[in-house]
């Protein structure tokens, strides 16, 4: 998990800094607009290390804890020698994926900007779900155990809903669109995976 610790713990420190320097927030930050317009592109990565509040950070960055060791060591066996690396650039790609979603729906929206890793987190959220589709989840306020299948299905309908109506702050097209790239990343790398995947569900539903 070393990778996982690794992004965790530059993650929070580069959160609590900004959060006592907001200028690092403006310079940093996701804002669509002024990457079309000044060329910041570099926006694209680094908002994915800031976060709006503690609630906020320790939400995502339990759910990367929870999650990120199983799919780094997913990728160590596949890539052996160089698993880690792949991790990281996964997850590094993931952030960018994400914000590109966003910047082609919002490049035209000067009030339109976002921080967090909500789309790089979802990306190794949606490729532990790929791995082992019937893991259980256990989610804050809910006491019973939740398929990986079952949250997935629920998370993709849901983020995409809110996507389209937005209004609410959270930028649910990271969400959406960090999904859908953690299993697209997967497949593409391992298309045996879809294999494993549907055999599992078969014989979970049997």
């Amino acid at each position: 998990m070393f990778i996982t610790y690794l992004l965790i713990g530059f993650t929070v420190a580069f959160s609590l800094w900004a959060f006592n320097n907001p200028d690092v927030i403006v310079k940093c930050k996701h804002w669509p607009y002024a990457e079309q317009r000044d060329k910041e592109y570099y926006r694209w990565l680094t908002a994915g290390f800031l976060h709006g509040d503690y609630m906020h950070l320790l939400f995502n960055m339990l759910t990367l804890y929870f999650f990120g060791g199983f799919v780094e060591q997913w990728f160590t066996i596949i890539f052996p020698g160089v698993g880690q690396l792949v991790y990281l650039f996964f997850y590094l790609i993931a952030i960018v994926a994400a914000s590109l979603a966003t910047y082609y729906r919002y490049r035209d929206s000067p009030s339109f900007a976002s921080i967090g890793a909500s789309g790089a987190v979802s990306a190794v959220l949606f490729a532990s779900i790929l791995i082992y589709p019937t893991n259980s989840l256990y989610l804050m306020f809910i006491p019973i155990p939740i398929p990986g299948i079952v949250f997935g299905i629920f998370y993709i309908w849901y983020s995409s809903r809110a996507s389209q109506r937005g209004g609410d702050g959270i930028d649910h097209v990271a969400h959406l669109y960090g999904a859908i790239f953690g299993l697209l990343f997967l497949i593409v790398l391992k298309p045996a995976l879809l294999l494993s995947f549907f055999a599992q569900l078969a014989e979970w539903v049997s």
